[in-house]
């Protein structure tokens, strides 16, 4: 659930403003009540007649009340600022790192928006460090187990005593894993590049049903390799963005769907244009990707299934959705058993 914002600032100055009012009034009450006991008692009754009673009765009021109104703040501030107390507490618990701290102000209005903002505040730091924490051991497992590989097989080689052919096979392993180490290299750099650029530049207007075909060329090696059927189902369509930004979106889109596909499997690949939005779907056919996975798919590293795991690094979706992102675009995932859908939304019109 996000936090509705309400205009609760009106809220915190009517509650200070009844608050000193009625501190006001009990201490003229109080003032005044003692007063009339004096007069009553013929304590001030030989005052009248002297010339200097009234300022002299003035200053002694004033006094009062001001030692009345300072002890009554003292006592009754107590009520209105234990909340303040709390929400003070609370944010301390932050600044330590304790994410986990919550608060409950009461329910009234005011405690009840504070509350709730406060809460959103500490749910948002405890996930932003979740992302934080996967995102440093997700790239500490994708970045190590390569190396591990390539030195493993590397010291078998320099004993020299292993076969031509098995020379041969971890020649190839490690030239494989060296290009998976590129690669994931190559993509933390463009995964920084794009997370640091909030202004989309070089926005052009192109063709966008030839820029999907065209990737479906490029890889074509991989499709072909499993035998998939490839289906393209759309019509001529313009776009406006950043073409080369762009094309890395189906690229990965389309490489993770060649990936997941099954041998003899199949690849689609749809636009719908609307008056001010175009869709491309891009489905595969396959095993269900589970609902607590999709709502992860996006983050860094992230492969909810483990067998997959020599396959990619994680990456490739992160910066598929911040493009999107960048061009006012949304990026979903739905899928269900026998086939899985990235839908990508783009503005017909230039995202500026």
């Amino acid at each position: 659930m996000r936090f509705k914002k309400r205009p609760f600032k009106w809220q915190v100055r009517l509650l200070f403003t009844l608050m000193i009012f009625g501190i006001l009034v009990v201490t003229m009450l109080i003032v005044g009540t003692g007063a009339y006991i004096l007069y009553q008692a013929g304590v001030l009754s030989p005052l009248m007649r002297e010339k200097s009673f009234f300022p002299m009765t003035l200053l002694i009021f004033i006094l009062a009340s001001m030692a009345v109104s300072t002890v009554l703040t003292l006592l009754f501030s107590r009520v209105p600022l234990r909340p303040v107390h709390t929400l003070v507490d609370g944010m301390a618990q932050l600044a330590q790192g304790n994410y986990k701290s919550r608060i409950d102000l009461g329910d009234t209005p005011l405690g009840e928006n504070l509350s709730e903002s406060f809460n959103l505040l500490a749910e948002e730091l405890e996930n932003t460090e979740m992302l934080r924490s996967d995102f440093v051991n997700g790239f500490s497992h994708e970045f190590k187990t390569p190396i591990v590989s390539i030195l493993g097989f590397a010291k078998l080689l320099n004993r020299g005593s292993v076969p031509v052919e098995q020379q041969k096979e971890y020649l190839k392993i490690i030239e494989e894993e060296s290009a998976r180490l590129a690669a994931m290299a190559t993509n933390v750099l463009n995964m920084t590049k794009i997370e640091n650029q909030n202004i989309l530049t070089d926005v052009t207007q192109y063709d966008l049903s030839e820029q999907l075909r065209t990737c479906v060329l490029l890889l074509e090696k991989k499709w072909t390799r499993k035998k998939l059927q490839i289906t393209v189902d759309f019509e001529e369509y313009t776009i406006f963005g950043n073409e080369e930004m762009l094309k890395q979106v189906w690229i990965n889109l389309l490489d993770n769907a060649v990936k997941f596909t099954p041998d003899e499997g199949e690849v689609s690949i749809a636009i719908q244009g609307q008056q001010e939005r175009l869709t491309v779907e891009i489905s595969n056919t396959g095993s269900e990707i589970p609902p607590a996975d999709q709502a992860r798919v996006f983050q860094k590293f992230y492969q909810g299934d483990h067998s997959r795991a020599t396959q990619g690094n994680g990456l490739g979706l992160s910066i598929a959705q911040k493009i999107v992102r960048l061009h006012n675009g949304q990026i979903g995932v739905s899928s269900r058993p026998g086939r899985t859908t990235f839908s990508v939304e783009l503005p017909a019109h230039p995202p500026f």
